[in-house]
């Protein structure tokens, strides 16, 4: 299919468009435009997924070049240039997969400008899509930066009570480290004359200039993961995004990060990212147990799953910067698993949310009595968010932790003993939430899963239980972009 990947990428914001046309057709906000505007949407969704598992099936997993390249010059040396790797493309699955689960799980909640609200969640899909399949620097800016605007909407419109101030403290973060990596950017093209990543990666830049230029990219993808210290802004907007919007901040912004730093860190700066490597490994020991020793203490729901995300990116940054086969590849596969498992653990809290209003845990008790499926499916996904063997948790944490042990013995060690942390406060809140008697009275009228729930929780449970039984699903398709990866960056350092 020629021109798969911009199909693919362009394909929601069409909706988008779509759904744009309906509500100016209609001249107001009226039940059959809303009805239209979810319908639309999901079909659009839909549809994205099906291309993207039709790009996978035709992916050649031997080659570890980019596929399905469009180049067409754009201006002042710029091209829309597009590919995808073993890497990026489970990433493009991976947002495809989600976004029609964000668009059930919002179909009754969201009742308030309900047309406005599934543009902003087409035209974000558009945005991450682009990033996964940028090949040109200032592409990949475009849509890099792009994708703020319709979370902070998402954020600042349908969010909690303090919603603004979360959604402004995300807007700045994000793009304070983000100028500093455009600034980069410019002194890239200056010097190497072109914006093409795979030439940009093939470029031996200055070992003087690169642990600046490493510096640069790094303030970008730590806030965005978010790595410690830089992490504040995520338990925010977690708590105050609409249920859908926490999805896709866990389940797909937060990769973001970490696909950055194996596009861009380790292949284009090697030597900075071996002599930064001990940094890394401390800033991402300390993720795992700061963050687990502070979810123990929190009060909401959201909150304690929204630090677990900060402790879990903690063993992605870590296996990245092992540089390893096994460190990578475990990278790779925990943010495949985390954006799973996070995603289904907001849903879990959103299911509650919905029926009684309140994410406090001290509200909660007994719900095993009243809801016997939540609870069975909130176990599940808190065993596999805690590293349970046959759930894809385990698998992404053990391979991080061997990739680690070989580059930093003291590193596996911390990140094993923050794996201990992460049992302690998942099994203390499923405890609290679910076990214990009903003394709540308010809870005796609430009701267990509905079938659109049954339906929306039905792919992630086969999909984490499928990843954590066959792993190859997602190895096999990574191997050799990985293999190349660390075999150029081994070359370059020396080792």
């Amino acid at each position: 299919m020629p021109y798969a990947l911009s199909i693919i990428t362009f394909t929601p914001l069409i909706g988008a468009l779509l759904i744009l046309g309906l509500r100016l057709a209609s001249k107001q906000a009226d039940a059959r435009t809303d009805n239209g505007a979810r319908w639309i949407a999901m079909i659009t969704s839909l549809l994205t997924l099906a291309m993207s598992v039709w790009l996978v099936a035709a992916f050649d997993q031997s080659n570890p070049g980019y596929q399905f390249v469009e180049l067409v010059p754009w201006f002042a040396g710029i091209s829309y240039h597009m590919g995808v790797d073993g890497i990026s493309i489970l990433f493009v699955l991976l947002t495809a997969f989600l976004l029609p689960i964000c668009i059930a799980a919002s179909w009754q909640p969201i009742r308030e400008r309900v047309v406005e609200y599934m543009i902003a969640f087409l035209v974000l899909e558009t945005l991450v899509i682009g990033v996964f399949t940028s090949l040109d620097l200032f592409l990949f800016y475009v849509f890099f930066e792009g994708g703020l605007v319709p979370m902070f909407l998402i954020i600042g419109i349908w969010g909690g009570q303090n919603r603004v101030y979360a959604a402004y403290k995300f807007f700045l973060y994000t793009l304070l480290g983000s100028v500093l990596m455009l600034a980069a950017m410019l002194y890239m093209f200056a010097t190497a004359g072109t914006s093409s990543i795979p030439e940009l990666a093939a470029y031996d830049f200055a070992i003087g200039v690169q642990p600046l230029l490493w510096l640069a990219f790094f303030a970008s993808f730590a806030v965005k993961m978010p790595m410690w210290p830089v992490h504040t802004w995520l338990p925010d907007a977690h708590v105050q995004a609409p249920t859908a919007g926490s999805v896709i901040l866990a389940g797909i912004l937060l990769k973001l990060g970490g696909y950055g730093f194996l596009r861009f860190n380790l292949p284009m700066f090697p030597d900075a990212s071996a002599m930064f490597a001990p940094l890394v490994f401390a800033l991402s020991v300390v993720a795992i147990i700061y963050t687990s020793l502070v979810a123990f203490r929190q009060t909401d729901i959201k909150k304690l799953i929204a630090y677990s995300s900060v402790a879990h990116m903690g063993f992605v940054t870590m296996g990245i910067f092992a540089v390893n086969d096994q460190g990578v590849q475990g990278a790779v596969f925990q943010m495949i698993s985390h954006g799973l498992i996070s995603g289904a653990l907001f849903l879990c809290v959103g299911v509650v949310y919905d029926r009684m209003h309140t994410r406090e845990i001290a509200f909660y008790g007994g719900l095993a009595n009243r809801m016997p499926w939540f609870a069975a499916v909130f176990m599940l996904f808190t065993m596999a968010n805690v590293g349970l063997p046959g759930t894809s948790g385990f698998i992404g944490e053990i391979l991080t932790m061997v990739g680690a042990y070989q580059a930093s013995t003291w590193t596996a060690f911390g990140a094993a003993f923050g794996v201990i942390l992460s049992a302690v406060y998942a099994l203390t809140l499923y405890r609290k939430v679910v076990f214990g008697e009903l003394s709540n009275p308010k809870l005796f009228e609430i009701t267990d899963l509905d079938w659109r729930e049954v339906a929306i929780f039905a792919p992630l449970i086969i999909g984490t239980l499928w990843l954590g039984i066959y792993p190859a699903a997602v190895l096999d398709i990574t191997a050799s972009s990985v293999d190349a990866l660390v075999t150029t960056y081994q070359s370059a350092v020396g080792g």
